[in-house]
């Protein structure tokens, strides 16, 4: 049946694939993809559909509200299905993306679980994207290893690793690589499907599961979509329903209001949420950013006690633990500082005091982006967190309104904002070009996310027109001085002949065009996905 699916020319792929993978892209494998595509794309595309409805009436000057329609649903006391033994204990959490040292490295780095990423920090080139399922491979069946011949050192793993979760792309992403009855596959579908047809059978006899991170759901539709998906999947394999299990990440401004509500439309699947900091943040601009005097102040100056930001994670908490799942708690993006004690200690202490704050407020764990912070972080959580987890505390104390949700960040706008996020926006997605998605910029691990934040903003001010700290006004002449001076600071930096020979040219024209466009892209990947 399956070659005849093939045959029948269901699936193609693009023009630019030359290696096939055929370990991977097996005929019962794409065979697989193909019926999730036929069973699910459809609805993707109307999800995404919605999308663009609801932005039409924030454009309007309208805020989220708490579903009317799903009041009982809030209100009754029901809670989610069991959670597997080896994700009870999360307090710590190491994530990157899918390549091969990364995956060794965070399995080995005494974090209790890691999140291998095939979205924002990775570059979804058709090599990252296949070559990581085999990766991933590899790490169920436990002989993964990699030789470097360069610093002469060999990577396998240690006898006990951390638990491994895998992060697909969000719904928004096509897989243009593939393409299905004249279609282009879905990146969430792809990564979902390749991964539990693969693996599920090894990870079951290992006594564990397929594990999950789902990204930017912005809708509970959305996670009933997902849970859809998982249930297809798991007849199709014949293991039993809820075998998979999911963590949402919270990291749209709309999925704050509707948390109760995607945590039943996922109840067998899901173990918990996640405060995606970053994506939050990103959300929260894009969403209000057609609002007349709306203006969030610079990236650095908001943070997990911005108000609107303090209430979403105190409110995770609360849902979550009524609920019977775990709140897992936000990314410390910081990264060692080589050579600067000073430097590097103080970056520790501030990644002490974000998790010291966590696991005070009721969290049952982290996020890190490097093996040097593992320590850290768990310190601060066995300090604090003597059990598996924190499901006992209930936080009944809290009292969040969709006032408190959307309450407008207090700070300013200085030139030095605008040019940092021109910088690193430009610097960001010049390596996403090259094929890195984990990028480390000024001693932080830079990824999609915080690229979005970066792009977002400089467009909200331009379009806004933004008095600035010192009393000018952001328009366009300023923004062009201001641009043409840091592509000049980068030239000076990198090299006039570096940046001929690399993705600058291309990353330059890109940002510019996303801030300058009347018309906001969603994504600043979209477009970026037909270079790579």
């Amino acid at each position: 049946m399956e070659s005849a699916l093939l045959k029948q020319s269901k699936i193609n792929f693009s023009k630019e694939v030359n290696n096939y993978y055929p370990e991977i892209l097996t005929d019962e494998a794409l065979a697989f993809i193909v019926a999730l595509h036929e069973k699910f794309n459809a609805e993707r595309l109307q999800l995404l559909e919605s999308r663009v409805a609801q932005q039409a009436i924030f454009d309007s000057g309208k805020f989220p509200e708490f579903p009317r329609e799903t009041a009982d649903i809030r209100e009754a006391n029901w809670t989610a299905g069991t959670i597997p033994h080896d994700l009870q204990d999360r307090r710590v959490e190491i994530t990157g993306p899918v390549d091969r040292k990364m995956i060794v490295n965070a399995l080995n780095s005494g974090a209790k679980t890691f999140m291998a990423d095939l979205e924002d920090s990775n570059s979804p080139t058709w090599k990252n994207t296949i070559e990581g399922q085999q990766n991933l491979i590899d790490a169920n069946e436990k002989t993964i290893s990699l030789v470097d011949t360069k610093r002469n050192k060999t990577y396998a793993l240690n006898q006990e690793t951390a638990v491994l979760l895998v992060r697909p792309r969000g719904l928004h992403l096509d897989e243009r690589h593939i393409i299905i009855n004249d279609e282009k596959a879905s990146g969430s579908l792809v990564d979902f499907g390749l991964y539990v047809f693969h693996n599920t059978k090894t990870m079951m006899q290992n006594g564990t599961a397929p594990y999950f991170y789902l990204p930017k759901l912005e809708h509970y539709l959305e996670a009933r979509w997902w849970n859809k998906v998982f249930e297809f999947a798991e007849e199709y394999l014949e293991v039993p329903i809820g075998t998979f299990k999911a963590t949402v990440l919270v990291e749209t401004i709309t999925a704050s209001f509707q948390l109760d509500e995607i945590i039943f439309e996922l109840k067998d699947h899901i173990v918990g949420l996640n405060c995606g900091r970053w994506d939050y943040i990103f959300s929260y601009i894009k969403k209000f950013r057609n609002h007349p005097n709306f203006v969030v102040p610079n990236r650095d100056q908001v943070t997990m006690t911005t108000p609107f930001m303090d209430a979403y994670s105190k409110l995770v908490i609360q849902r979550c633990h009524k609920r019977g799942i775990l709140a897992i708690g936000g990314m410390a993006a910081q990264i060692p500082i080589k050579n600067d004690e000073k430097a590097n200690n103080a970056a520790l202490e501030k990644v002490r005091k974000d998790k010291e704050r966590e696991v005070k407020n009721g969290h049952d764990g982290t996020w890190v982006a490097h093996p040097a912070l593992v320590a850290v972080a768990m310190a601060e959580f066995d300090k604090h967190m003597p059990t598996l987890n924190q499901l006992h505390v209930t936080r009944d104390d809290v009292h969040i309104t969709e006032q408190d949700l959307v309450e407008m960040p207090k700070g300013t706008v200085t030139e030095s904002g605008i040019r940092k996020n021109i910088n690193v926006g430009i610097l960001y997605t010049e390596a996403w070009l090259r094929g890195h998605g984990a990028v480390a910029l000024y001693d932080l691990m830079e990824d999609a996310a915080t690229a979005e934040i970066s792009r977002t903003q400089v467009w909200q001010w331009l379009h806004n027109e933004v008095v600035i700290e010192d009393g000018r006004t952001f328009n366009m002449a300023l923004y062009k001085d201001i641009f043409d001076s840091e592509i000049e600071k980068l030239t000076a930096e990198f090299g006039e002949e570096k940046t001929k020979n690399s993705k600058f040219d291309l990353a330059i024209k890109l940002f510019d065009k996303l801030v300058t466009t009347e018309e906001f892209e969603e994504f600043l990947t979209l477009p970026a996905y037909q270079y790579i």
